[in-house]
Parts: C-alpha cells; sequence; structure tokens
C-alpha cells in the first residue's frame, strides 16, 4: 500500500503504556444493557458484595474498530452470567479459570462471539486475562433474572472476599 492509500483514520503506529491504563469503569467504555428492576438490584447487591475489590480491569489501547483490556480476577471472583454486543477473544496471562467444564490456564484462551452468554471462575490463584475486543465501545447484559439466582452470585462473592486482601496476581 503506498503512503497516499491510507485512510485518513487509520493510525499507522501507537504505544500504549500499562502503568497508564485508565480503569475500565472510569471510561465510559462499557455501558451496561438489558437492565430490568431484578438484575439492577442484583448489579447492585454484587458490587456491595466487593466487586471493586475482587478486579481489576484497565483498558489498555483503544481504537474505533479495536480494543484490548487487562483484567486481573481475584481467586472465586463471583463473575455473573452476561454477553455483549461485540465478539471478544480472551487470552490467558497467569492463573487459571473454569469456563463450563473446562479448566483453562496461561498461554490458553477462548471466543466469545457477540450477544453470546458466558461467565468464568477464577482459579485458586485467581486469573488475569487480555480482553481483545472489536470496538471500542460495548455494552455488558447481565442475564441473572431471578432473585435466588443474584443470590447465588452474592454468597459467591461472601465466600471469596476475605482472602482477597492478601492476593496478588497469578505469577505468570
Amino acid at each position: 500500500m503506498a503512503e497516499g492509500d491510507r485512510k485518513p483514520d487509520a493510525v499507522p503506529f501507537r504505544i500504549y503504556r500499562g502503568a497508564d491504563a485508565p480503569d475500565l469503569h472510569d471510561t465510559g467504555r462499557m455501558t451496561l444493557a438489558g437492565l430490568t428492576p431484578i438484575v439492577e438490584a442484583g448489579i447492585g447487591r454484587w458490587v456491595g458484595a466487593g466487586v471493586g475489590e475482587g478486579n481489576v480491569t484497565r483498558v489498555l489501547f483503544a481504537l474505533p474498530h479495536m480494543s484490548l483490556t487487562y483484567a486481573w480476577f481475584k481467586s472465586g471472583f463471583a463473575l455473573p452470567l452476561h454477553s455483549h454486543d461485540a465478539d471478544c477473544l480472551y487470552y490467558v496471562i497467569a492463573g487459571s479459570l473454569r469456563l463450563g467444564t473446562e479448566e483453562l490456564g496461561a498461554g490458553d484462551g477462548f471466543f466469545v462471539g457477540r450477544d453470546v452468554p458466558y461467565s468464568y471462575r477464577p482459579g485458586p490463584d485467581g486469573v488475569e486475562v487480555l480482553e481483545f475486543r472489536t470496538v471500542e465501545t460495548f455494552d455488558m447484559k447481565f442475564q441473572g433474572r431471578t432473585e435466588a439466582y443474584w443470590d447465588k452470585v452474592v454468597a459467591g462473592m461472601d465466600a471469596a472476599r476475605p482472602q482477597w486482601d492478601a492476593e496478588l496476581p497469578p505469577a505468570g
């Protein structure tokens, strides 16, 4: 491709630094969708059970048709069943996670298509993942539609939370 053939909005090169990466929730790149009164109340209970203590999620890089997010979920973090309106490719940096009946560790990964509900559970040392998306902004739609579902999510957080203060990211 000749220099003059480059799209006007193309970015030919960019460096990003993890130390400068903002928290995902401070960027406005992820919005909540499909909220019902039960889901809203469940999310509130989930947040109150220690969401902020159990994970770190930072946007490393974003362009209109691509984004890269780093996430560290501490051991036992209860990630509710949810979907996104964008394709997502996950790469496990360190630690492990359980996805259905599969145990994934460092170097493994998985792909989730847009609007496909999924959840995973961090292993005993937690998990660090990279999330590659085909968009800059995306939504998160929680699938838990009953109070009983959110009771189980909150109970999982309550059980895992006591050990989080001493936890460090898993060695990669």
